[in-house]
């Protein structure tokens, strides 16, 4: 048997990336969200973000980032300047892991990688929200160091959910 090691890697997404990330973006909202976003609405949106949005979206963003194990994408996120913040601030929108890869380190390998492209940008603090009722990502998030700072109300489809944000 050999022994290999597997490199973890963060780059920017590639055009062909986008079905992976579709993927991914399906497999880890429905984990994510089952039971916490209405079915229909969470259905309207995995089927939203398909192959060609995925695209679009790599087209379009500057840091849309994938983590790699070898040579498989493992998950992806998203960062740049805050919504409604403070100047100073950045914010991650996005961070899914493929359920597989979830629970191993690979997220906080992430989520360093965009605080790193995140200081790059000059924005020393940090903000990122999460629904009140993901208990695994808000675990997460107080694991990565962030402190609880607000809630907000979210429209879900015809509902009306919670959500926190964790500052840095």
């Amino acid at each position: 048997m050999l022994n290999q090691r597997l490199e973890i890697s963060v780059r920017n997404a590639q055009l062909d990336d986008a079905p992976r990330l579709a993927r991914i973006f399906r497999e880890s909202w429905r984990l994510a969200y089952a039971g916490i976003i209405p079915a229909m609405h969470l259905e309207h949106e995995i089927l939203r973000r398909d192959a060609g949005w995925w695209r679009r979206a790599i087209r379009t963003e500057s840091n849309l980032l994938v983590i790699t194990l070898g040579e498989t994408i493992a998950g992806y996120a998203t960062c740049g300047r805050a919504r409604g913040g403070r100047r100073d601030t950045g914010e991650i929108y996005e961070l899914y892991l493929a359920p597989v890869y979830q629970g191993v380190g690979l997220g906080e390998h992430l989520f360093e990688a965009c605080r790193a492209t995140l200081d790059e940008l000059a924005l020393p603090n940090l903000i990122v929200w999460a629904l009140a009722e993901n208990d695994a990502a808000r675990a997460f998030y107080r694991r990565c160091g962030g402190r609880l700072a607000r809630r907000s109300c979210v429209r879900l489809g015809k509902s009306i959910g919670i959500r926190v944000a964790f500052e840095w």
